[in-house]
């Protein structure tokens, strides 16, 4: 089981949302946290809210979008760790346009933080991990990485190709015979500001989340070494609606609303 105290622990996107609720949480645990986010006086205010609860939070601005940024932040973060012993992707940017209204540019942003960026983080931390035969890498994806939506062309072909990142570095470990952990995280809109406005038309089944109790699934999941947590439990419907003609499937999704979740989508100011 994969403990926090005394673990050092590199998570991404930590100025804010979910991210800053996981720092905070594993922080209060004993874990030592690199605080890696672009808002660089974000991170500083999440260190200094863990230095209040008398734990170890590290600021460390970072540019997922750029490999180079990766690699500083990265020589950054072991200096003042000495060891990752978890590495938490959970930075993501979300456009919310359809795909002809989106730029070239915003369509290449938003693969390079919620999908490249898996890449150059992991490659960075990975080897010190098997060469210590221990670690957990954790990819936070999405529902959307599991089953598409309008206005989420981009947001959800990015988060498909986390998915398969973490399905395939999980059988590459296994078969390498390490003990380096891997666990993806699939969870439906978060009530964070990243996706305000987003509907549901069936609460009961498909609620939009709460970040606390979120965060509580997600950490429980690490320490278990679970391979994958899908929350609610609804979405796991997703694998059937797969075996279904496609014109079933996109009647399913229309009808649950979740084909029109984005309608009134606003996300976080300044986003």
């Amino acid at each position: 089981m994969t403990e926090f105290a005394d673990k050092g622990v590199v998570l991404t996107g930590a100025a804010s949302g979910i991210g800053r609720l996981m720092a905070l949480k594993i922080a209060a645990a004993g874990g030592r946290v690199a605080l890696w986010d672009i808002d660089e006086a974000g991170a500083t205010a999440v260190s200094r809210e863990i230095a209040d609860l008398g734990g170890v939070g590290i600021p460390v601005q970072c540019d997922l979008s750029s490999r180079e940024s990766v690699g500083v932040a990265a020589e950054k973060s072991l200096a003042a760790l000495g060891a990752v012993d978890i590495l938490i992707n959970n930075a993501g940017i979300v456009s919310g346009k359809d795909l002809l209204e989106i730029s070239d540019e915003q369509i290449e942003l938003t693969f390079d933080v919620n999908a490249l960026a898996l890449f150059w983080t992991t490659r960075r931390f990975l080897p010190g991990m098997l060469e210590r035969n221990s670690g957990h890498i954790v990819t936070i994806a999405s529902a959307g990485g599991i089953a598409g939506t309008a206005q989420l062309v981009d947001y959800c072909s990015s988060k498909f190709a986390a998915v398969g990142f973490d399905d395939s570095l999980r059988v590459e470990l296994k078969r390498l015979g390490s003990n380096v952990q891997t666990t993806v995280i699939c969870p439906y809109y978060i009530d964070t500001g990243m996706f305000a406005g987003v509907s549901t038309r069936f609460p009961w089944l498909l609620p939009i989340l709460k970040p606390e109790k979120t965060v509580n699934k997600i950490l429980r999941a690490i320490r278990r070494n679970r391979r994958r947590l899908i929350t609610p439990w609804f979405v796991y419907t997703t694998y059937l609606m797969r075996l279904a003609p496609v014109g079933l499937s996109d009647w399913m999704m229309d009808f649950f609303g979740v084909s029109r979740s984005m309608d009134q989508f606003k996300g976080r100011s300044g986003q």
